[in-house]
Order: structure tokens, then C-alpha cells, then sequence
């Protein structure tokens, strides 16, 4: 397949939606050479923050001088964001002769891979063969039965739990937690940040956790906004050390400082886009908001997906928002921007697209609710 091809046939796959499981990953894996064998990986799960926590071990470690692997998800304007290498995306022709390997060896197979068991497995794949020092793994949902736990990684890293993803995690924070802690492996050091007690009991219950309770030294700078930031940058430098990995403080504050996260707090001249998609990641919003801002009110143009608690995320956005201007999502699971306006009360406008929602700004304006949604922002915005 040519690179067009390749990228038609995985979307495809998507027709067989999430299936939590290692059988599939497995068996892929052992298609494609056992490629977790060879690399050595620093896993990270929890509902918010696992993204900037994967960034800000990549860009330390990259500072160490170490040879990367970076593995995320979503991606937000190109599918080759997903899987980098010492920050440069996967090429589109390396993504076609993965994808063309996984297609021909999986033609008979009772069970057809889903879209993400398939990119997890091409991504390792790829790093193995360009010599990864170390590889910073993110969990796409949940932890147990999710796709990347089919390796057995240096660290286990955990970020907050909350509520995200009932209907496949569970509707407890105690059975979320469970999900999550299906990460941690014996003989493998674990890390977390401050839990709410429910979580860090099912976590201890796994074994020895380290949690890490405060922000990182006041002399030390992050590139991201806000101060959970500065709590991701402590958990992803504890991370490192209960790895065994060696960096030093030079390296460490070269890291932090120019490490990039899109997508998260990104200002772009007037508009803010944060990727904030559950109650909890709108609540530390509107925290970092009042942190950077203060307590100036704006538009605020939002967008979400229907399995989320969107009526509780405007609640929470609520103190932030002159008015809320709904938009709809470029995604099979988002609700209209008509069933937003119903889930509230206050000062709302309904447009037909982020567009023409973007068409009207006119000083600082807010754009949340989704990283689908900021990932079209994005792609309007800069192309």
C-alpha cells in the first residue's frame, strides 16, 4: 500500500470500535517480531495529564541526550503526531510498510485488530528499529486490558483518577482506579501522583506505590501553564529516577523549560485552545485560567463528545463563560451543538461550525470541551 492506501485501510478499521484485550496486541506484536522486547518503556496511565507527563519525560530525556520514542494519542491534526522519534513524526512511507505488514499478516484472522491495537504495535515496531533508548508509552484508555500493557516496562507511572470512561472503566473511582492499576507489574517500580483515597488504596493494594506530593523546586521552569504542570514535571522526574535513569540537573531544567505540549493552555494570539474533555480536566482549566488571567470572563467556544459529562463540564466552565457558543465536532461521538444549548440555562449561541464561530472573535477567547475540537482549531488556525 502507498501511504494513502495504508492510512484508508486503518481507518477502516475503526468499524470494530474499542475492544479491550491483550490477545489481539499480542498476537500482533509476535507478528511484527516481538518489537517490546527490545525496547525499554516508561508506561504511563490515569485520566488526566498523561500526555504532558509523556512529554515532559520525553523532552528530559532528550536533553540527557537519550534517543527517544514518544507514543500518544489522540493526535490532533496529522495521525503521525501518535509516534516520534526524538520528536520527529513517523514517516507516511514507514507508516505504509507497517500497516501493509499488519493487513497481510491479519487477512484470516477470526478477530480483526482495532484501529488502536494496530497503531500501538506499529509504533514499537518503529522504535525498536530506530534505536530507542527509552520509549514513553501512554495507555489509550484504561490501563489493564488496554493495548500497551502487553509490555513490561522499566516504570509504571500513574496520574491522576477520576471519572472518565464509565461505560468501558467502570462507574466507581474505586473500579477506575482498578482499571489503571492494571499497569503495575512485579518487580517494577511505581510512581503516582496525589490520588483522592479511594484510588491510592486500590493502588497500594498492587503493591509498593511511591507517590509524589509536591510541584517541583520554585527555581526550576516548565514551559507548560499552570500549576499542575509544575506537579506532572515532580511525577515525571521521579519517574526517571525510579527507573534508574541517570539525568542530570542540567539536563533536567533544559527539558522542562522548552518542552511542548500542543493543544494544552496554547495560546494563539487572542484564543486559548486547551484539550480539557472531562469534569476533572475542566476544573484544573479553569484553575490555570485564574492562575494566568485572573478573573477576567470570556466567550468561550465549546465542544464535546457525547459519552462525556458535558452538562457537569459546563458547570464547571460556568464561572469562566460570558456565554458559552456551542459548535458541533467533526466526530462520529459529538453532540450537536442544539443538545448542548438544551444542557444550559445561561447565555448560549449555537453555530454550524467552528468557523464561523472562529469568523466572530474579538478579544481572548476560550476554545475547550474536546481534543478532537482543538485539533480542528488547530488545523483552521495554523494549517
Amino acid at each position: 500500500m502507498n501511504p494513502a492506501e495504508a492510512l484508508a485501510w486503518l481507518h477502516s478499521m475503526q468499524q470494530f470500535g474499542i475492544k479491550l484485550g491483550l490477545d489481539n496486541p499480542r498476537a500482533l506484536l509476535a507478528l511484527l517480531g516481538h518489537p517490546e522486547r527490545e525496547v525499554r518503556c516508561l508506561h504511563v496511565a490515569g485520566t488526566n495529564g498523561k500526555g504532558s507527563v509523556c512529554a515532559l519525560l520525553d523532552a528530559v530525556l532528550r536533553a540527557a541526550g537519550h534517543r527517544t520514542g514518544l507514543y500518544t494519542s489522540p493526535h490532533l491534526v496529522d495521525f503521525r503526531e501518535r509516534i516520534q522519534v526524538d520528536g520527529r513524526w513517523i514517516a507516511p512511507e514507514t507508516v505504509a510498510r507497517l500497516l501493509t505488514t499488519v493487513r497481510n499478516g491479519t487477512r484470516d484472522w477470526p478477530h480483526a485488530p482495532t484501529f488502536f491495537e494496530i497503531v500501538t504495535a506499529i509504533a514499537l515496531r518503529h522504535f525498536a528499529d530506530a534505536g530507542c533508548d527509552y520509549v514513553v508509552l501512554e495507555t489509550g484508555m484504561g490501563g489493564r486490558l488496554d493495548a500497551t500493557n502487553a509490555v513490561t516496562p522499566i516504570v509504571s507511572v500513574l496520574t491522576p483518577i477520576g471519572m472518565d470512561h464509565m461505560q468501558w472503566l467502570g462507574d466507581t473511582v474505586e473500579k477506575i482506579a482498578a482499571e489503571k492499576a492494571g499497569i503495575i507489574k512485579p518487580g517494577v517500580p511505581v510512581v503516582s501522583a496525589p490520588q483522592v483515597p479511594a484510588a491510592a488504596a486500590v493502588l497500594t493494594a498492587h503493591g509498593p506505590v511511591e507517590f509524589v506530593q509536591s510541584p517541583i523546586p520554585a527555581d526550576l521552569t516548565v514551559a507548560l501553564p499552570g500549576s499542575h504542570q509544575r506537579e506532572n514535571a515532580a511525577l515525571a522526574l521521579a519517574a526517571l529516577r525510579a527507573a534508574g535513569i541517570p539525568v542530570s540537573e542540567n539536563a533536567a531544567r533544559a527539558g522542562l523549560r522548552n518542552v511542548r505540549w500542543p493543544g494544552r493552555f496554547q495560546c494563539l494570539g487572542d484564543l486559548v485552545l486547551d484539550g480539557a474533555h472531562n469534569a476533572h480536566g475542566a476544573a484544573q482549566l479553569v484553575k490555570t485560567w485564574w492562575e494566568v488571567f485572573g478573573a477576567a470572563r470570556v466567550p468561550v467556544i465549546f465542544g464535546a463528545m457525547r459519552d462525556k459529562d458535558y452538562a457537569e463540564m459546563l458547570r464547571v466552565l460556568a464561572p469562566l463563560a460570558t456565554e458559552f457558543r456551542f459548535v458541533p465536532v467533526d466526530n462520529p461521538r459529538a453532540v450537536s451543538p442544539e443538545e448542548l444549548a438544551a444542557a444550559w440555562a445561561g447565555p448560549a449561541r449555537v453555530y454550524p461550525s467552528l468557523r464561523a464561530a472562529l469568523d466572530e472573535v474579538e478579544g481572548r477567547t476560550l476554545v475547550t470541551g474536546s481534543l478532537f475540537l482543538i485539533g480542528e482549531a488547530l488545523a483552521l488556525l495554523e494549517g
